[in-house]
Order: structure tokens, then sequence, then C-alpha cells
């Protein structure tokens, strides 16, 4: 008997030769969750696990016939947006999403890198806003990405002015924050909807936006709720997270195949 089809989840990132984040944390996380990772590529990158030394845009010309190819062979069920890293590509991606409204679209706002080198300029942050947040199902911030975003130093209120903007949901992680536990915040209908606390883990990654924005864009091509995407993503980030390693001199790299090792 032939296989089942498995659901295909269409990620629009940048490349990292360290493998920690961007377009390989992508397809990790989503072959992780039994989907088919098809992607375009945004930016090349000079990067290790300590920062991003450059960064290449990809013509944003080359980007419109690559997603459509795709798009018009296979069955996708969900998008996946991370880096992005010039105006005219938001633009290109805005034009996707424009010919395919009913898919569900996760967007992690890659503002900076780990190392904090900068990833998007001002001009960059206001075609986000204007035109990829009114087009975005679920939009995955940490806390100092909502900040810039909202445009306000208040987290509760970024995340309503999120909501505004056209974010149908906004997941807002609190990795950044100086708390004990780590706190995300669930935002739906102008609210926060639920907060959720993880046990805080002793080191920094390189990627772990990158793995919980693709895990829930892999849960949602199987259509489930967008709470049980949300729960569940985080549970796999965080485990991923947990069993994390450090082949660098930087930050560790999320363990996304966790799930493969022999725990006897």
């Amino acid at each position: 008997m032939a296989p089942a089809t498995k659901p295909v989840v269409l990620c629009f990132s940048g490349h990292d030769p360290s493998g920690g984040a961007g377009i390989q944390a992508d397809i990790e996380t989503i072959v992780s969750h039994q989907c088919h990772a098809a992607n375009v590529i945004t930016a090349l990158t000079d990067q290790d696990t300590s920062n991003v030394k450059k960064m290449r845009p990809q013509p944003a010309a080359e980007i419109i016939p690559q997603a459509r190819t795709i798009l018009e062979d296979l069955p996708v069920k969900a998008i996946k947006i991370g880096l992005i890293g010039h105006v005219e590509t938001a633009r290109a991606i805005s034009t996707i999403l424009s010919d395919h409204p009913t898919l569900p679209v996760i967007l992690d706002p890659v503002l900076a890198s780990g190392g904090g080198t900068a990833l998007a300029n001002g001009a960059l942050l206001e075609s986000i806003i204007e035109l990829l947040l009114p087009r975005t199902t679920i939009l995955t911030p940490n806390s100092i990405e909502a900040r810039q975003l909202a445009k306000s130093d208040d987290l509760q209120l970024s995340g309503t002015k999120l909501l505004a903007l056209g974010c149908k949901y906004v997941l807002i992680t609190g990795t950044h924050e100086h708390s004990k536990a780590v706190s995300n915040q669930l935002f739906h209908k102008g609210t926060c909807i639920e907060t959720y606390n993880w046990d805080r883990l002793p080191h920094s990654y390189h990627g772990s936006g990158c793995t919980l924005a693709a895990s829930i864009a892999a849960l949602m091509a199987y259509d489930l709720k967008v709470e049980t995407c949300v729960q569940e993503a985080q549970e796999y980030t965080w485990n991923s997270l947990h069993a994390a390693y450090r082949p660098g001199k930087g930050q560790y790299i999320p363990n996304r195949l966790f799930w493969m090792q022999d725990h006897d």
C-alpha cells in the first residue's frame, strides 16, 4: 500500500551555513512532524553559531516564480516565513500570500540575529507591518521583536496592538525577559487568552525561534486548532532546547531530532 501523502509546508527563510537556524532549522522541524518541507531561500548569510557577519538578500524577482512553481505543483497546507532581509522580498512574499488567501501563514519576524546583528531596517519593519501582518495567521515574535513591531514598551499592549495590525493570533515568547520561568503569551481577539510557563534552560540558543514557528506551521498543516498547535509546538521546541548541543564556539543549537535518540 502506498504511504499517505505528507502535508506540505512552504518556507520562506534565509540560509544559515552553521545549520543552527534558518532553512535547515525549518526542514529538520518540519520533517520531525512527518511533513514535507518546500523551501524558497530569501537570503544567503555569512554566519556562525555566534553571530551573522553578512546578509545577502536574494533577488525578489526570483522569489515569486520559485514560490508559484511550488504552489502549482505541491498541495501546500501552510506557509512559514522567517528571515526576510529586504523590502522587495517582503513585497514578493506579500504577492504570493495574496494569491493564496486561505492558507495559514506563520510569521517569525526575524529582526536581529541571536548575536545582536540587525537584520531589518526601518523600511523593512514598515513593510512587514503594512504588507505581511494583515495576512498573518500566527505571529511569533520574541518580546524584543514584539515591542519593535508594536512600537510600545508595554508587552501586553504590544500584543493587542499587533492583533489590531491584522494578525489573527500573536504568540509573544519570553526568553529575553528577566524572569525565573519563561512565560509565553498567546493573544487573540484583542486580549491575552493564554499564558504558558516553561522552565528556563541554562544556555543561549541559536535557532529557537525558527524551530517554534516551523513547528506551529507543520502542526497547522494537519488542520489542527490553533491553540493545539501552539501548545504542542512549544513542547517540541522546549524538548529540542533541552537536548541542545554546542558544536561551535557560540550558542547552543536545538537538537530538533531529539526524538531519534536511544532513550534506553
